[in-house]
């Protein structure tokens, strides 16, 4: 799922692209992908674009007469950008947004109709798509520290909830965890404040470096090979692999359609988490230390 680092140059690349452009047409491949009906989607045709913003892992399209088109990518959603007279990207494309420069695609791959788009009026009617997460880099230390203690729940959770959290998703968690040498399944509540500073300061460095790291890489074309798995990354998909801290081998923990990678020596004191399936399986085979790995 894109995240914070990749909603940001995809929102930079669009209002480069976009701003002051009136909106032609819209067309939808697939009718599911719109969740709204009242104003119509037809409405926003003619409107120009005043603006281009984030709103948690959402992007919005702000068009004159407070009109917005809000576009959540979920897990294999991706914007393309077309030139006029260029080919469309295929059958993967969901929406499509025609300009007089060219075409914005909202494409999906697979078969999992996840990514969706809704067309709202009013600042009012899109402040209640937002969850209610808070950008880490607009709050202090003591304010996250208030934020990843509410429930009795894991720091991994807590940075991945976006009630709590805006834009932080499995991968870059994982690579904040790492940084912050704390455990997925530390209880946020119970956090030392260094730890909690700690990890505060983890959040924005991350975030922050991947960041500019996307828009580098990426450069002037529009983004087109958006992933959650990068080479650099410390721990994230990185199973097997050495840690780029210590060179212990990266372990991970598979829940649902997630899992959690983490280095065991710098995060949680050389002890291996319990995976749910396969520690339940080998019983007392389970090793509990990394080095019985080694």
């Amino acid at each position: 799922m894109p995240e914070l680092p990749d909603i940001v140059v995809y929102v930079e690349h669009v209002q480069a692209r976009l701003l002051g452009q009136v909106l032609r047409k819209v067309t939808l491949a697939n009718p599911f992908v719109l969740r709204t009906v009242e104003p119509p989607v037809a409405d926003a045709t003619g409107r120009r674009v005043e603006g281009v913003r984030r709103l948690g892992k959402r992007i919005v399209l702000a068009l004159e007469g407070e009109r917005f088109l809000v576009i959540h990518l979920m897990i294999a959603g991706r914007l393309r950008w077309r030139d006029a007279g260029a080919k469309p990207p295929g059958k993967i494309a969901l929406a499509s947004f025609a300009f007089d420069t060219g075409l914005l695609y909202l494409t999906e791959a697979g078969t999992k109709r996840r990514a969706s788009l809704h067309y709202v009026a009013g600042e009012a009617a899109l402040a209640a798509l937002d969850p209610g997460g808070i950008d880490v880099f607009a709050i202090d230390a003591a304010q996250f520290a208030e934020r990843v203690a509410r429930g009795n729940h894991t720091v991994k959770r807590a940075l991945t909830d976006p009630r709590l959290f805006s834009g932080i998703g499995n991968s870059y968690s994982d690579e904040i965890l790492h940084r912050a040498k704390l455990s997925p399944f530390a209880l946020g509540a119970r956090l030392a404040p260094a730890d909690s500073a700690r990890l505060h300061d983890a959040a924005k460095q991350v975030l922050a470096e991947w960041t500019q790291r996307l828009r580098e890489e990426t450069g002037a074309a529009f983004p087109d090979k958006v992933t959650a798995f990068h080479a650099q990354m410390a721990v994230h998909g990185r199973y097997g692999k050495p840690c780029p801290v210590c060179a212990a081998p990266v372990q991970r923990i598979v829940y649902a359609d997630n899992e959690s990678n983490y280095c065991a020596r710098c995060q949680t004191n050389g002890r291996l988490l319990a995976d749910r399936a396969l520690s339940r399986l080998l019983h007392d085979s389970w090793p509990k230390d990394i080095d019985q790995l080694l």
